[in-house]
């Protein structure tokens, strides 16, 4: 009854149980909803808060993170040099998804860099000591040993962009295949003929499946694919001069580029302007991402766009239900925790 009021049956504090028997569910699903769980139906969602509003539940933060054993953190960890963060708009449209979610839970968040094996180690004995209650890993690659530290350590843990087909972490990605197929189809449809591809580093999945989406682009165009016209960079400007350098040596006549990121194509961009190409005219040029880069250059970048802020988002949403649910990974369905976001292209003057 909603006269019951702010007084649980002990004539105190209303408790979580209590809520719980008012709502019809379990002490768990009270708990998954109080948390901001998505793993919850808007049904019992809808039930839980009636019954908070009726009894007048306050939660006790301070108690609830004691008996939880819960820190009420998360660490947002970046195996990358604190350079490299600061320097790709990827990471602070990443940031910004993640912060957006956060702000309406009682979270706080943690920016940890791993770029060095001395900064690796300060992090594991951190997290050995379960000072966070999530990790969100971003920008890994395939040899990293922290995903399995976190697998030992039982952390509860999402990373962004899976490291394998075989994924068994739970992971938000975008769809770098169809990225790549997109940025080919477009270039074909412009009438180019020699479009090469400037990939990102290859120990990284997602740069492996924008690769695959080249090559696919290509063969679905009827055109010849040639690994002559895939050259390796690092996501860096300067890995994008590097190769660009390397593939304008290879192939003299190429008249498009397909660069693995928007901070490679300002790279290329400057190669192919010192070697005196004209973009889009002699040269058409796409990125990825479509990040603040990409709108800024001259002439405007074709990008691939990627939701990376909603990626940060997805994660947020992912961690917080595997926070919550904390039954071992292999009690649950693994297929609903690899999310995959879609691409689309923007198409600008470069091309």
């Amino acid at each position: 009854m909603a006269g019951h009021g702010a007084r649980g049956r002990s004539g105190g504090r209303p408790t979580l149980e209590e809520v719980a028997a008012r709502a019809g569910v379990g002490r768990g699903t009270v708990s998954r909803v109080i948390n901001g769980s998505p793993r919850v139906s808007d049904a019992t969602r809808a039930a839980v808060e009636a019954a908070v509003a009726e009894l007048g539940y306050v939660p006790n933060t301070a108690a609830r993170a004691l008996a939880a054993n819960r820190t009420d953190a998360i660490a947002l960890v970046v195996p990358e040099p604190e350079t490299r963060f600061f320097a790709e708009p990827y990471f602070s449209d990443m940031l910004r998804g993640v912060g957006a979610e956060l702000s309406d839970t009682e979270m706080q968040l943690l920016l940890i860099f791993a770029g060095s094996d001395r900064e690796r180690q300060r992090l594991a004995q951190y997290l050995a000591a379960h000072r966070v209650d999530g990790v969100l890993l971003v920008s890994v690659h395939a040899d990293d040993p922290l995903p399995d530290l976190l697998s030992q350590l039982e952390i509860p843990a999402v990373i962004s962009g899976r490291r394998s087909a075989e994924e068994t972490l739970p992971s938000v990605d975008s769809d770098n295949y169809g990225g790549g197929r997109l940025a080919v189809e477009h270039l074909v449809a412009r009438g180019r003929r020699r479009i090469v591809h400037l990939a990102g580093r290859l120990d990284v999945f997602g740069a492996q499946r924008r690769v695959d989406g080249y090559r696919e682009g290509l063969r679905a165009a009827g055109r010849p694919v040639d690994d002559d016209l895939i050259v390796a960079g690092d996501f860096t400007e300067e890995g994008g001069r590097r190769a660009m350098t390397e593939l304008l040596a290879r192939c003299p006549d190429l008249d498009a580029v397909f660069a693995g990121s928007d901070v490679m194509a300002a790279g290329a961009r400057q190669v192919l302007r010192e070697a005196g190409r004209r973009i889009p005219d002699d040269v058409a040029l796409v990125g990825y991402d479509d990040s603040a880069i990409a709108r800024h250059m001259d002439p405007p970048l074709t990008s691939v766009r990627q939701p990376i802020e909603e990626m940060g988002r997805a994660m947020i949403d992912l961690l917080l239900g595997e926070i919550a649910d904390r039954r071992p990974a292999v009690s649950r369905e693994l297929e609903k925790r690899q999310v995959v976001l879609p691409t689309e292209l923007v198409a600008r003057a470069s091309s």
